[in-house]
């Protein structure tokens, strides 16, 4: 088994997170586990205050959820699972029924997964379309690409890629689907190349990146799982808990900036910073993966919920 060093990978905004999720001793929960690269340090953190406290960390992804338990094998106050960020009720449950003191989910695909190839998740490596983050789900992105009209193409890479031309890109799909069954992440990344107009085939960014965010985001239920997970978010905190959540795309930006402000509305949670942190350029230089996140980090006010 690969030693932490070389399976975390680098976790996005380390300081960051240990300076504004971890002020006092108690239950913490880490939703978006990955390999244990926040956890990890989070729980030496709360060593310092207290081994009373706990963590849980909650991965969709098996394999990945087993690196992890090696990874954080001399933590004993720690609890991983298999599931989703968004079951609160699961997760409170491991810790007794007890609220958390921060809550932490990194919304970025976990680098493990990029760089496995057959997850499907990248167009610079040939492999099954799947995208699957957790193989619970029965749809892929192979299943939307050959099934979905032309009409509900356009409408998904425009608004969950905001694809600048989801409507050539809909079309070329679907003629290439008559052909033959579109079955490989290169062949999906070569027919949306072949639909875009030359001057965009050869920018820093690859003309399928906003194709790809899209179908990850579609078969994944990454929004309406974000949305959902902010709904119930106040309820399991405890009264000064922090929420911690890094985005990495508008769309989930704009999900979380708004929820934030409508608690602040109605007096559940305040925002703990005027603008959202970034990483930085030090951080951005050492891991490129990083650089368009975002973080937001607001505190639970009172028990009004």
């Amino acid at each position: 088994m690969d030693t932490l060093e070389d399976t975390v990978h680098q976790p996005v905004m380390l300081n960051e997170v240990l300076e504004w999720l971890v002020v006092k001793p108690g239950n913490y929960l880490d939703g978006t586990l990955g390999a244990g690269g926040h956890s990890g340090k989070i729980l030496e953190k709360c060593t310092h205050f207290s081994e009373k406290s706990f963590l849980v960390g909650v991965d969709r992804d098996e394999n990945i959820i087993e690196i992890a338990r090696q990874n954080l094998k001399d933590f004993k106050n720690s609890s991983l699972q298999l599931g989703s960020y968004e079951d609160f009720e699961k997760w409170s449950e491991v810790v007794g029924g007890k609220k958390f003191q921060g809550v932490l989910v990194d919304l970025g695909v976990s680098s493990l997964q990029l760089d496995e190839a057959d997850r499907g998740f990248s167009f610079s490596k040939e492999a099954p379309l799947d995208m699957r983050m957790g193989f619970e789900s029965e749809v892929t992105a192979a299943d939307i690409v050959n099934t979905w009209s032309q009409k509900d193409l356009e409408i998904l890479f425009r608004e969950l890629g905001e694809e600048t031309f989801p409507g050539r890109i809909a079309r070329v799909i679907v003629e290439s689907r008559r052909k033959r069954r579109i079955e490989t992440t290169t062949e999906l990344a070569d027919i949306v190349r072949s639909a875009v107009p030359g001057g965009f085939r050869k920018g820093r960014i690859h003309p399928a990146t906003r194709v790809f965010q899209a179908l990850r985001i579609e078969v994944n239920q990454e929004l309406e799982r974000l949305k959902n997970f902010l709904k119930k978010a106040p309820q399991y905190l405890e009264v000064g808990g922090r929420l911690v959540v890094i985005s990495y795309h508008s769309l989930e930006d704009r999900i979380v900036k708004q929820t934030i402000h409508n608690f602040e509305k109605e007096d559940v949670m305040r925002k703990m910073t005027k603008k959202p942190l970034i990483p930085t350029d030090e951080e951005i230089k050492e891991n490129p993966r990083s650089r368009s996140a975002k973080m937001r980090i607001s505190e639970k006010l009172g028990e009004k919920l």
